[in-house]
């Protein structure tokens, strides 16, 4: 991990006026970005179709970078949410609507939860929504043993990016139980996207089958949603992030602090739709997501902040805890 001293950085309230002038997005660059990107996914899933007649195991090689183009048409549903991905917010609502059938992701409960997820990033007293659930080591060593017991199932990696990425795509994005003050919109959102995934899937399965479907749909599902969660996770679960009690919690600052810079090589950034960039993206999230290297171009000392590399990242599975006492995540006691 890489960070540079306090004392050439500016301020993060200082950072939110700096990244206003990156806001304006380019709707013929956010039409090119969505059409190579539903047009590379529907190639790639198309492919995989193909391939059952050859090898089920050549289709499984497809599904991975079908998988991808999966995540990165979520990441434009995630700008499109931030209203980042073009100017009006009635456009960016449809395509948002829309990816979320493909995403099986109900546009309005993920955009109302991750709302929260904004506004209260590492904060103590308002975990819950939006979020990875994370104990500190005082509230984790008063807990009785069954507690503990069932915080490390939920924190064990094949948990964790396997079996809950699973879960959340595939059963609890069909039922959500936010409500709060979105209400109806919530819950209309949730059965409106279940009735178009019904009638695609409907479609598909007239005319490939049930079986091809199933083996096609169901592994490039898995993959990215596992791939999605990972990138979510790595994003704020790092072992110098930021946490804070209400009174001491400040926004700019968490945003600044409590976010990775994860600077994937390449063509890894692209597919990732420069999600790695995520300290920027917390400080201004109505930046594009197209134009996040230009900040980290135009402003190095801002790049260095909190970067990880994808080898680096790795280690972050193993921490469980926020430790009070030093101010960074550990992993569990060993005893």
């Amino acid at each position: 991990m890489l960070k540079i001293p306090e004392a050439t950085t500016i301020t993060a309230c200082n950072w939110l006026q700096v990244l206003g002038q990156y806001r304006e997005p380019s709707h013929s660059r956010s039409v090119v970005e969505l059409c190579i990107t539903l047009l590379a996914f529907a190639g790639l899933w198309l492919a995989g179709w193909w391939a059952l007649s050859i090898s089920y195991w050549l289709t499984l090689a497809v599904c991975l970078p079908a998988a991808v183009f999966l995540v990165r048409l979520f990441l434009i549903q995630h700008d499109s949410g931030h209203g980042a991905f073009f100017r009006h917010r009635v456009l960016n609502d449809w395509v948002g609507r829309v990816l979320g059938v493909l995403t099986f992701t109900p546009y309005e409960v993920w955009r109302y939860s991750h709302a929260i997820h904004h506004a209260t990033a590492g904060n103590l007293d308002k975990r819950g929504v939006g979020d990875i659930d994370t104990l500190t080591v005082r509230e984790y060593q008063g807990f009785s043993r069954p507690r503990r017991l069932a915080y490390r199932f939920y924190r064990h990696p094949a948990i964790m990016f396997g079996v809950g990425p699973a879960y959340q795509f595939l059963l609890r994005n069909r039922l959500p139980l936010i409500l709060g003050r979105a209400g109806w919109r919530t819950w209309s959102s949730a059965m409106g996207t279940n009735i178009m995934i019904g009638l695609v899937a409907a479609g598909l399965i007239y005319g490939l089958g049930a079986v091809p479907f199933l083996l096609v749909q169901l592994p490039i599902l898995l993959l990215a949603s596992s791939i999605g969660v990972w990138l979510f996770y790595v994003q704020h679960q790092f072992e110098e992030t930021y946490w804070a009690n209400e009174q001491a919690w400040n926004l700019p600052n968490a945003a600044l602090h409590g976010s990775t810079h994860y600077d994937l090589p390449g063509v890894l950034g692209w597919l990732t739709a420069s999600i790695g960039i995520h300290h920027v993206h917390h400080l201004n999230s109505r930046i594009p997501f197209y134009r996040l290297r230009d900040v980290v171009r135009d402003h190095p000392e801002l790049a260095a902040i909190n970067r990880l590399t994808l080898v680096q990242s790795i280690t972050c599975a193993r921490l469980r805890l926020w430790d009070e006492g030093r101010r960074q995540l550990v992993p569990f006691p060993k005893s």
